[in-house]
């Protein structure tokens, strides 16, 4: 069972590794939306998940269709985690966009597993969730800016980039929190994630009518949607999924924490973006709040 959990553990910061690369691709596509770049990403990435799921969403889907609310839950947040994720990024500069959208889900985990699961909030948690609040209210006075991006990170855009963030952050631990209770159930990790991400393909994909007008005026704009689509949506949420075969969502999503490290990493190097000491105090409190809640293996 340990090497099982440390296998999931793995697989979970693989899938992290290779989100953390999300930012910084979307930055080479300046001109395309990041609604766009969300909902293809997410929806061609679901379809893809759905495919390769079949055998096994035949074998489950008449029982997961029977539980509506989860069903539900996990549908809908699919469908607006990328777009206020990825304009998150776009409003708030990649590294706090990450910080925010990543850093804030392992709390809305616990009040999930709290309110649906009865489990307790402790003192550890109470301490986590304190420490981010301060961490994400550093960040929200901090004064940063991209250097190499044509959109300067200003001060009416970075409170909405925020605050999308903590939209992004409560969807991504809903659909995970919802693909877990499937799990838990007995449904095989697969038909979980494909039903969820699959039925969330069919919003996400139609939107694009509205907000990819001008995806083929450049080539690197379709490079950049079906890297996103292939590698983080699709390889990285087939590793997630299958973590959550051994890790509690509240761990794996603190597991992900290793997400904005590799995104502020690129967005340094590649991208020239710059955060503010204040910025940085509140990363490093974000941070804090995520190792004392991991503190605590699942």
């Amino acid at each position: 069972m340990y090497i099982q959990a440390y296998i999931g553990s793995l697989a979970v910061l693989a899938a992290a590794l290779i989100w953390g690369t999300t930012g910084t691709a979307a930055a080479y596509a300046p001109n395309l939306s990041p609604l766009a770049i969300g909902a293809f990403a997410m929806g061609f990435g679901g379809l893809l998940q759905a495919f390769i799921a079949k055998r096994s969403i035949q074998k489950y889907w008449r029982n997961i269709l029977q539980q509506r609310f989860l069903l539900g839950a996990g549908v809908l947040s699919v469908a607006v985690y990328p777009l206020a994720f990825y304009s998150s990024m776009h409003y708030a500069g990649i590294t706090i966009g990450t910080v925010i959208s990543i850093g804030t889900a392992p709390i809305f985990s616990a009040l999930l597993e709290r309110f649906f699961n009865h489990q307790s909030l402790s003192i550890r948690w109470v301490i986590s969730f304190v420490l981010g609040i301060l961490g994400v209210a550093l960040l929200t006075f901090s004064d940063n800016h991209a250097s190499n991006t044509t959109d300067t990170v200003t001060a009416l855009n970075k409170p909405l980039g925020i605050i999308l963030g903590l939209v992004a952050g409560a969807t991504y631990s809903t659909y995970s929190w919802a693909a877990k209770q499937f799990i838990n159930q007995g449904f095989d990790a697969k038909a979980a994630m494909g039903n969820i991400f699959g039925l969330a393909a069919f919003i996400l994909i139609p939107s694009l009518f509205w907000t990819a007008q001008n995806l083929f005026d450049e080539a690197r704009n379709l490079y950049v949607v079906i890297y996103m689509a292939a590698i983080p949506m699709f390889l990285g949420y087939v590793l997630f999924g299958y973590g959550l075969k051994t890790v509690s969502a509240s761990y794996a999503t603190t597991l992900t924490l290793f997400e904005p490290v590799v995104a502020a990493f690129f967005a340094a190097i590649l991208i020239g973006e710059k955060i503010a000491m204040l910025g940085w105090v509140g990363i490093v409190m974000i941070f804090a709040c995520l190792l004392i809640l991991s503190s605590k293996r699942n």
